[in-house]
């Protein structure tokens, strides 16, 4: 997959770094390359940059120096960065767990559960017991 702020750190991130990131992207939300719609193009985007910032903020860490406060500010820019992209993540699974659990729309409502009581029309006569009153789970797991 293409990056295409690529150019903005080429020179700051190692080549296999991108691969790395490609692999924490697919692995942290479940996707497997290539993916497929602007929805999950641009989150596994996303995800990718964040984890090449984490590798830029984790080597800048140790850079900076108790008196030199301006590599710091690097430091800092680069921890506020992550926080927002983190934040946004969250929120968007939040927003739109049907592409990210991975499972049918169906299954994230849960098992429905009748009441259970079956009554003949008109006449009030008990059916409850009838096989053709048998109780629906559903989802079921081969759906």
């Amino acid at each position: 997959m293409a990056l295409r702020h690529k150019d903005a750190i080429a020179g700051r991130v190692r080549e296999n770094e991108y691969e790395n990131a490609a692999g924490d992207a697919s692995r942290e939300t479940g996707w497997s390359f290539p993916v497929s719609g602007n929805f999950k193009e641009y989150w596994i985007k996303q995800r990718m940059k964040r984890h090449l910032f984490f590798y830029l903020y984790t080597e800048s860490a140790h850079k900076f120096k108790y008196k030199q406060i301006n590599l710091n500010h690097r430091f800092d820019h680069y921890g506020k960065m992550l926080k927002m992209m983190d934040e946004a993540y969250v929120k968007a699974v939040d927003e739109r767990p049907d592409l990210f659990a991975g499972v049918s729309v169906s299954h994230l409502f849960g098992t429905k559960v009748s009441a259970g009581f079956s009554y003949q029309r008109g006449t009030g006569r008990d059916t409850t017991y009838r096989e053709s009153n048998e109780v629906d789970f559903g989802p079921k797991a081969a759906d």
